[in-house]
């Protein structure tokens, strides 16, 4: 979608170009940040910023009731996590011990995972929505001997679980943590390049793969994060996605960088955890694009000039494709700016989009990447692309986990020159903006010519009916693949249909051969519980006919 000469004008001044790359850095750069950024561990970090800012919040807790809300400082971050790492200690973890924890976004999770980066455990974090099959996978795999579990959480019995599992070292950390004297702890770790995080991918289709990551891979993505939003001392963050997804370590590296504080939702569902972005005065949110689009549809039950969240400037994600009006809608309509970028378990953050960019960046790309990620754009044999020709996205970097813990696994994904094979497809501009295109996955084939699931789903998020859509590729005898939209209809609109649908995309210039053959309206996609990502394999499952 194009954007107009008022977008662009939104974001600098008429005739003077916009900045790229390490111009952005020169203008923003925060010397304390990125002096802090050289640590060699987590533990570190944490060390420092609190000797920096003892008595400044790093965690807000949104409870339910406002008195309930809890505060915690970047001082009592590290005293309380190193007395809780002697709790550990006395109960024998030691360094490399494995410790595997399914706990919700609390502040006493944080607590137990960096009271495990003191002792230089390795700790294997598991989404707490997760259930049998998932879990025990991951207790499996990671050979872990110690399990932390919440109890009975949302109304699921997480400690019987753990014995149908056979789990070892069960014990809750929910309100209580283990507690000792820090004097009993040997030094901390000083080796950041050491394999010490087992993060689990989604394994939507397949078993999950445990990816291994070092504490300075997971600083390094945290960086790229913080580093492009160009945030500020007084700036309050939230955290309402699970603190046990990748995305956990990367924010608390932008927090402990910049030291200013974040609000955690325990559990995150709109309407209600909005009184908690108020009260705490909430000024960059967000998580995904589907975050986005709930925060849209509560600013739209608004009247004229009211805000959702009145101290929001800033919505940031990543994680899911973004469609060009969506930014665009976040913009015009919630009068704050949005800002996208390119992650994975395997690579926490790989490009951001900067809040001072242009419309037309923001809208469309996915950022840059930060010092020290390259991205080679290739095709199928490995051969690098020209800018502004689609290919296969390969990543290499000090943010790119170590491989998985099934060394075959590691073996399919890296090239002969270490680039990780991402399976993503896109290119890059020339200003060296990363453009996704689709998953190699994602492409459907129709009588031998490929067609972007996501082209279309940008086109079907400009309708005005639409409030989301996602497109696959359905078994067809003839055709080998048909193209099926799935949609969800925005509140009160008139219903749609497959005609009125093939005509709007023909409008828009679409080619016939990438027109849908199927439509099917759903009252909501189906999506998972952390980033909410669309899981396509059920739609496919569901619209597949004979």
């Amino acid at each position: 979608m194009r954007t107009s000469e008022h977008d662009h004008d939104h974001d600098h001044e008429p005739g003077r170009e916009p900045k790229h790359g390490n111009e952005h850095e020169h203008e923003h750069r925060n010397e304390t940040a990125y002096a802090l950024s050289e640590s060699r561990t987590l533990w570190e970090l944490i060390a420092r910023r609190a000797d920096l800012t003892p008595e400044r919040p790093v965690l807000l807790q949104a409870a339910a009731d406002p008195s309930d809300d809890r505060t915690l400082t970047f001082g009592e971050l590290r005293d309380r996590a190193e007395r809780v790492a002697a709790g550990l200690h006395d109960m024998g973890v030691r360094p490399g011990t494995v410790v595997a924890w399914q706990l919700p976004t609390r502040i006493e999770t944080a607590l137990l995972s960096f009271a495990l980066a003191r002792i230089g455990a390795v700790q294997s974090p598991v989404i707490p929505f997760y259930r049998d099959r998932e879990v025990g996978f991951a207790l499996r795999e990671s050979k872990a001997e110690y399990f932390a579990v919440p109890g009975t959480w949302r109304g699921f019995d997480h400690r019987e679980m753990a014995r149908r599992l056979g789990a070892r070292g069960v014990f809750e950390a929910y309100d209580d943590l283990p507690d000792g004297d820090p004097s009993v702890l040997p030094p901390p770790p000083s080796d950041g390049t050491a394999v010490r995080w087992i993060y689990w991918t989604s394994g939507t289709t397949s078993d999950p793969k445990g990816v291994l990551h070092t504490d300075r891979s997971l600083m390094a993505g945290g960086s790229c994060l913080a580093h492009a939003l160009h945030l500020k001392a007084s700036d309050v963050g939230s955290m309402a996605f699970p603190f046990a997804h990748i995305a956990g370590p990367d924010y608390t590296v932008m927090l402990l960088l910049y030291g200013f504080p974040a609000v955690m939702f325990e559990h995150f569902a709109l309407p209600a955890a909005l009184d908690g972005y108020r009260r705490h005065g909430v000024t960059v949110a967000g998580g995904s694009t589907a975050f986005y689009s709930m925060f849209l549809t509560e600013q739209r039950k608004l009247r004229p000039g009211e805000k959702v969240i009145p101290t929001l400037r800033l919505l940031a994600g990543g994680g899911a494709p973004k469609p060009p009006e969506i930014y665009h809608a976040v913009v015009r309509e919630m009068g704050c700016q949005l800002t996208h970028g390119y992650g994975m378990t395997e690579v926490p953050m790989i490009t951001m989009g900067a809040p001072d960019d242009t419309a037309e960046n923001l809208a469309t790309t996915e950022g840059l990447p930060p010092e020290g990620m390259e991205i080679r754009v290739t095709d199928a044999d490995g051969k690098e692309l020209p800018p502004d020709t689609d290919g296969e996205v390969r990543l290499r970097g000090e943010a790119v986990c170590r491989g998985y813990l099934d060394p075959r696994q590691s073996a399919d994904v890296f090239d002969a020159d270490g680039f990780l094979i991402t399976g993503d497809l896109g290119h890059l501009k020339k200003s060296g903006h990363l453009v996704l295109t689709g998953r190699a996955k994602d492409i459907i084939i129709r009588k031998g010519e490929n067609i972007s699931a996501k082209e279309i789903e940008d086109l079907l998020h400009q309708h005005p009916a639409v409030g989301d859509a996602a497109v696959v590729g359905l078994p067809d005898p003839e055709r080998g693949e048909r193209v099926c939209a799935v949609v969800e209809q925005h509140a009160g609109a008139g219903e749609l249909t497959l005609e009125t649908v093939v005509s709007y995309l023909r409008g828009e210039g679409l080619s016939t051969y990438k027109l849908p053959e199927q439509l099917e309206l759903v009252e909501a996609l189906p999506r998972n519980e952390t980033l909410r990502k669309v899981l396509k394999y059920k739609l496919r499952e569901r619209f597949s006919r004979s």
